[in-house]
């Protein structure tokens, strides 16, 4: 459930306003990213951990009507009541849900109707934006549902990439996609001594469940870099035949590696003595500089070892790029000498060595929407930060990814952490 603190003073008419337009943003987006597809692209789905284009849409729209507009609109009438099933993902107390490896079977709802099922409920949600006016709860909840639709703004990205990448004509989302990275900057290192560290949201604006309670945790000294490793340095890993040295991996990793042939990351493919990879604007030159991307868990690790390093822990990560960090989308922090570096973030999401685990003091919000997170908390891991997918503003450094760690298709790169010496 999410957590938001008293806003500043402002007139009812403003709040409504900002609330009203936020929802429009958000929604607008999630429909603007599918524009460049194919209703055939938006049905497809490459694999049981993707979903396609359409049922993300479809089931954004669903958390709205299921949770905010059925319990709250008199009179309401479903746009259809089979999508209670259909578009229902894991939230059990709910009911039944369509089996998510099938999903890329449902040929109907076409993607013409689930844009006139986003189209009904959002004529309903015009009433509950304005009830959340008198209703703190319930402008919560349409906060979450927002964040919520985000996330899957990301997964829209990431889930049509994976598609893509299956077609041998190596189709272009958009030909213009892709980040602006310049030459790397130079690795430097960011010191933390050892001390006491605040960790988790501090209640100052929205924050999911799982990033609270705030808590304090004690970190010895350490370092961290000032950015993540880049396709170069990770290409330099894999030219040492680090995929095929056991004593890099711990052995789950190993196993998994060798049994899915894995030599490289996700989307690279060799040409001779260069590499390529395919990304939303197509099959293209690795950009050298840029944070390497589409990495496992186990890669991360077995990288971090071989670079004789380590990974942080996701509480190292936030206590230095919380007083240090220098994302895409926020305020640089101070850059200085190696011992207060910068550390810039926001390009892949990072692998922690932290499993994803409640917090001290961690309590599910109750009913079906409490789901929503504390459920996942076993046999994951957990990335910090944000990626060039994620959507703008959504992101903060109290913000706990999680996925298994085999995960590939994600944004998911990799950060050094080192022990200082005694």
């Amino acid at each position: 459930m999410a957590m938001i603190s008293a806003a500043r003073i402002e007139s009812p008419a403003t709040v409504q306003e900002r609330r009203q337009n936020r929802y429009h943003d958000v929604r607008s987006r999630t429909v603007s990213l599918v524009a460049p597809l194919s209703a055939e692209d938006c049905a497809l789905q490459s694999m049981p951990d993707a979903s396609p284009a359409k049922w993300h849409l479809a089931h954004t729209t669903w958390f709205f009507e299921t949770f905010v507009v059925t319990p709250r609109v008199r009179d309401y009438r479903a746009f259809d009541p089979a999508f209670k099933v259909l578009f229902n993902s894991y939230y059990n107390g709910v009911g039944d849900q369509h089996p998510r490896n099938e999903r890329g079977l449902l040929s109907r709802p076409s993607l013409a109707t689930v844009l006139a099922y986003r189209t009904h409920v959002d004529h309903a949600m015009r009433e509950c934006l304005l009830l959340a006016d008198s209703d703190a709860g319930l402008a919560a909840l349409i906060e979450l549902g927002l964040n919520h639709e985000q996330q899957h703004q990301e997964l829209v990205l990431t889930d049509i990439l994976h598609l893509l990448s299956r077609n041998p004509a190596h189709p272009a989302y958009d030909p213009a996609w892709t980040p602006d990275t310049g030459a790397a900057d130079e690795l430097r290192w960011s010191r933390y001594r050892s001390g006491l560290a605040m960790i988790g949201h501090d209640g100052d604006g929205f924050a999911f469940d799982n990033e609270s309670p705030r808590h304090r945790v004690w970190l010895a000294a350490f370092d961290l870099a000032s950015r993540p490793v880049t396709n170069a340095e990770y290409a330099a890993f894999v030219d040492d035949g680090s995929y095929r040295r056991p004593e890099l991996w711990l052995s789950i990793g190993y196993e998994t590696a060798t049994a899915r042939g894995w030599t490289a990351p996700l989307y690279w493919q060799r040409e001779g003595a260069r590499w390529r990879a395919f990304s939303l604007r197509g099959l293209g030159e690795l950009d050298p500089h840029a944070p390497v991307s589409h990495i496992s868990y186990f890669e991360a690790d077995a990288y971090a070892r071989w670079a004789d390093a380590r990974l942080p822990t996701e509480f190292e990560w936030e206590a230095l790029v919380a007083t240090r960090g220098d994302a895409r989308t926020r305020i640089a922090g101070p850059a200085s000498a190696d011992a207060d570096a910068a550390i810039r973030y926001g390009d892949v999401w990072e692998w922690t060595s932290s499993s994803y685990a409640p917090y001290p003091g961690y309590r599910a919000a109750p009913g079906a929407v409490g789901e929503y997170n504390g459920k996942f908390m076993c046999n994951q891991y957990v990335l910090r930060g944000a990626s060039l997918a994620t959507a703008p503003g959504h992101s903060r450094t109290t913000y706990r990814n999680f996925f298994p760690p085999d995960a590939r298709w994600q944004w998911s790169g990799v950060r050094l952490a080192r022990d200082q010496a005694a």
